[in-house]
This record gives structure tokens, C-alpha cells and sequence, in this order.
């Protein structure tokens, strides 16, 4: 290469390095009493996979909300390719070639892929065959594969988030944000996205992460940057970087990263379901003749593709989700050893039949609390039919409300703030917590950790294996391999909604694991 053009070429390296993408400078965003940035001054560079890491209440999404419009700074500037930029709201940041995709999609689903990306163009509105043309070329450029006339409602969840990103793309973004996005994959769909995710960086394209999974951190990204409690800690150089590293800088102390896990003290069988089988409002299976033992002094995993059944299973087993006939769950008291059949039975009445069930659903303000009252207010409805008055029995409701909150470390202006108003990690710490102090001889978490540092992760890992230990039942439907064989007994793996197979989880990989939840087996259930 010729000594002017290589001096071309390095000079024009050093502006894309030293001009950034997206630059904040001093950026603040408080609600209330709560800081949620303080004064956060971060780049994100050209051609680059940049991750954000921190704890519950760090800022992170706040902070990447602040970029793609949603909120709009108290203080500090945002610059975009230099130039000082007023992003005040989504339209305003897709002008800035910016685009982000949060966990909750924002399809709508009686349309196809064509007509969600449609939406809101101006001209190609009724123009699909451009669009979808268009869109197949966005999946040759980077590796995606949709089908531009499939209907949203009959794509998988990886099909879903495959159409977000495409929609981003489509509109021209250069910038793109993707809020804890492998939330819901399986580890081949990871994978898979973490190819496309290089693709685009390739081609140009900053990517920026938002992610609570080290590994996949480590993994996928160039560079990582690190909140604490609203602060901008720093930015390290991915290869320079380990799981240990990461950690010490998101919780600003060592914390180990073994899960401690004991054998199995005198297992009971405390749960004997046969036969389980669940239909949807359509009158498909989303069950089909589930059979497994789960036994008090252990914890039993629940493992699949997202959409498999772990749900439905938890709902039924818990007198939410009616069941086919045939369908038998057994509770064996510890007491008495007498069986008590749960299967026709609702919440109420479950706990009426002296049965002590905790279960921490996957949506947690839809069916585990109360948006619209306080930490006090949520604790009291589990204290609510203990032969106390709902009005006059507040005192034991609150101290575990502040017991809660000290312990998982919630961080919210007071325990009367309105649950909905926290964060979506502080409001799982919340519902963990109740469920556990409730004294449960059965356990049933759904995703308990989704969305929480490693931190609190480890501290909700640290309070099941207590609970296993004192003789309960735990059931722990989770997303996580590594979790699930590091923290588990046993583990089974639903795929189409059987079981495809149940595997001690201390010998199982999580090649096997995978296989089992991807290739169905026959006579899967054993």
C-alpha cells in the first residue's frame, strides 16, 4: 500500500475511534427521589459490539431509553457522529439512524412480517410486494431468515425478535439497541443471533448490548461498559476481560461464582403428577400427558424452548390453568403422608386444603402483584387470609416488606412506592421474596432471575438451595444451561409440551439438554 494512502487510511481509522457513534456527556435522568443516571459519560464507537453491564438500578436501560427517545435527559448532552442531537422521542432517534429492540416486541399480530414493517412508512404502505422484496434483502445482507407473509402469530419468539430487528434495519438504522436479547433464546438461536449481531458490525453497524449474562458478554462484544448504582464505572476491552473481572466491577466486591449445592437429604415425594395435559383457547395441546415426581429436598429444573409448556405447567399445577380429563397432580403432606388431589381445585381453595404452594409467576405485575400498591400493600395479600383483618393486620406485612427490601436489596423510595414504578428486577426481588417468607412445603418459580444482576441472581440461588434444604419442593423454570446444571437436581425437559426426558443434572451437558429440548423423542416421557 502507498505511504499517502496508508496514512489516509490510519487517519481516517483514528476519526472513527476518536469520533464516536453515539457520545454521552454528563447525562442525568432522575425520577423522583431516585437517580437512576448520574451524570454518565460514555462512548459507543463505529463497527463495534458494545455492552452494557450492571446491576438491577444501575441505569442501563434508562440510559439506552434516553437514546432512543423514550425518555429525554434531566441534564447532560448526547452527541450523535459529533454533533450535539435533541432526542425527544423514537421518531427523533430513527431520523438519528437509530434504532432500538426492547424485550417486549411491538408487533402486531394478526399481521405478516411485511405489514408490521409497513406500519408507519410513508408510500409503501400498500406497496407489500416492495416491502417484502426489501425485507428478503435486509435477510441475505446479514443472515436472517423470515418469511416476509408469515403471520406474526404463528412465528416463534426468536421469529419475533428476528422481525424487530429487521424492522430497525429497514428504516435505515445504523445505531441499533438490543435490550436482553437472548432473554428467551435457546442456546442454537443465541448463537445464531450472535452471527447476525457480526454480520452487522461488519457491514458498519454499532450494536449495543444490554445483558446480564457474562458468558455471552464475553463471547459476543468488543468492548463493556460498566454501571453502578447510576454511575459510569468504566470501559474495558472485551479480551481483556473475565467473568470475575466483570463482576468485580458491576458489585464493586468479589462475589464467587459457584453455586453452592448440596446432595439431597432424605428426599419425599412431595408432588406425583400423571398424565398432565393442558389445551389452549384454540383446543391445541400446549401439555400432552406430562408425568414426573418432584420430591421435597430437592430442586427439580424445568427446561425447553420458550413457548414449550414450562408455563402452562407451573399455572396447572397452581389451580390457574384448567386441565384435560385424565390429568392427576397428587400433593403428599409432610405431616401425614395422605395424598390430596390438586387437580380441580383453584388458589383458594388449595391453600384452603392445608396445602402451603408458593408460586412465583412469569408475569410479575400481571399475576404475581399488584402494580398500583407498595411493598407493604403486596405483602398483605399474602398475610390477607391468615385470620387477620385486611385492614388491621399491617404491622407483620410491613416488617417483611422492610425485611424484603434490606435482605434483596430493593431499591425503591420507600416500601409504599407503587411496585410498578421499580424496575423490572426490583419487582422480582419483591415477589421472590414474599413467596419464600411465606414458608412454602412446594416452591414454584418461573424465570425467577430473568432480568437481575448476577449479584441478586446469586442471592435468589443462595435462598432456594435454603429452601431445598429445609425439606421444600423446588421447581425452578429457567433459561440458563449453565444455572440449571450448576444449581438443580434434576432436570426435566419439556419439547412440545412433553417430556422428552429427565436428567440428573450433576453428569447432564448441556449439549444433551439441548438436544432434548430441540428433537423430540418417542415416548419422551419417563
Amino acid at each position: 500500500m502507498p505511504n499517502g494512502l496508508d496514512f489516509r487510511f490510519e487517519k481516517r481509522c483514528r476519526y472513527l475511534e476518536e469520533n464516536y457513534a453515539v457520545e454521552l456527556k454528563n447525562v442525568t435522568k432522575i425520577f423522583g427521589k431516585v437517580v437512576a443516571n448520574d451524570s454518565v459519560s460514555l462512548g459507543i464507537r463505529h463497527s463495534e459490539i458494545l455492552s452494557i453491564l450492571g446491576e438491577n438500578g444501575s441505569g442501563k436501560t434508562t440510559l439506552m431509553n434516553m437514546i432512543a427517545g423514550i425518555y429525554f435527559p434531566d441534564a447532560g448532552q448526547i452527541f450523535v457522529e459529533g454533533k450535539e442531537v435533541s432526542i425527544r422521542s423514537p421518531k427523533d432517534a430513527i431520523e438519528l439512524k437509530i434504532g432500538m429492540i426492547h424485550q417486549h416486541f411491538k408487533l402486531v399480530d394478526v399481521f405478516t412480517a411485511a405489514e408490521n414493517i409497513a406500519l408507519g412508512l410513508e408510500g409503501e404502505k400498500y406497496n407489500l410486494k416492495t416491502v417484502a422484496k426489501r425485507i428478503k434483502e435486509i435477510c441475505e445482507k446479514y443472515g436472517f431468515d423470515i418469511d416476509p407473509y408469515q403471520k406474526v402469530y404463528n412465528m416463534t419468539v426468536s421469529q419475533k425478535q428476528t422481525l424487530e430487528i429487521i424492522k430497525v434495519l429497514y428504516r435505515g438504522a445504523n445505531i441499533l439497541i438490543l435490550d436482553e436479547p437472548t432473554a428467551v433464546l435457546t442456546p442454537l438461536e443465541t448463537e445464531r443471533l450472535f452471527g447476525i449481531i457480526r454480520n452487522m458490525r461488519d457491514d458498519g453497524k454499532s450494536v449495543i448490548i444490554i445483558t446480564h449474562k457474562l458468558n455471552e458478554v464475553l463471547a459476543v462484544s468488543d468492548r463493556v461498559a460498566i454501571l453502578r448504582k447510576g454511575k459510569y464505572v468504566g470501559t474495558v476491552d472485551t479480551k481483556d476481560a473475565t467473568e470475575l473481572s466483570l463482576t468485580e466491577m458491576m458489585v464493586g466486591q468479589k462475589v464467587s461464582l459457584n453455586i453452592a449445592r448440596k446432595e439431597p437429604v432424605n428426599p419425599q415425594e412431595r408432588l406425583i403428577v400423571n398424565n398432565l395435559t393442558c389445551l389452549d383457547s384454540a383446543g391445541v395441546k400446549v401439555l400432552d400427558k406430562v408425568s414426573f415426581t418432584a420430591f421435597g429436598g430437592e430442586i427439580l429444573g424445568i427446561a425447553g424452548i420458550s413457548g414449550c409448556g414450562q408455563k402452562e405447567l407451573l399455572e396447572a399445577i397452581a389451580g390457574l390453568k384448567k386441565t384435560a380429563p385424565g390429568s392427576s397432580v397428587e400433593y403428599i403432606d409432610p405431616g401425614d403422608n395422605i395424598k390430596k388431589q390438586l387437580i380441580g381445585k383453584n388458589p383458594r381453595q388449595i391453600k384452603d386444603y392445608g396445602i402451603a404452594l408458593s408460586f412465583v409467576p412469569e408475569d410479575r405485575l400481571g399475576m404475581g402483584l399488584v402494580g398500583s400498591m407498595g411493598m407493604t400493600g403486596n405483602m398483605m395479600l399474602r398475610s390477607y387470609n391468615n385470620g387477620h383483618s385486611f385492614f388491621a393486620a399491617r404491622k407483620e406485612p410491613r416488617d417483611l416488606a422492610v425485611k424484603v427490601k434490606n435482605e434483596l436489596s430493593v431499591m425503591t423510595p420507600s416500601i409504599d412506592t407503587p411496585v410498578s414504578k421499580l424496575s423490572g428486577g426490583n419487582v422480582q426481588k419483591v415477589l421472590v421474596g414474599r413467596e419464600i417468607a411465606s414458608s412454602p412445603t412446594v416452591l414454584m418459580t418461573a424465570y425467577a432471575v430473568r432480568g437481575l444482576d448476577i449479584n441478586t441472581s446469586y442471592t435468589i440461588y443462595n435462598l432456594l438451595s435454603e429452601e431445598k434444604d429445609n425439606g421444600v419442593a423446588v421447581i425452578y423454570v429457567g433459561e440458563d444451561l449453565d444455572v440449571l446444571l450448576e444449581l438443580c437436581d434434576r432436570i426435566l425437559v419439556l419439547c412440545g409440551g412433553r417430556v422428552n426426558g429427565i436428567v440428573d443434572a450433576r453428569t447432564a451437558t448441556k449439549e444433551e439438554i439441548g438436544l432434548l429440548m430441540t428433537n423430540l423423542k418417542e415416548g419422551g416421557n419417563r
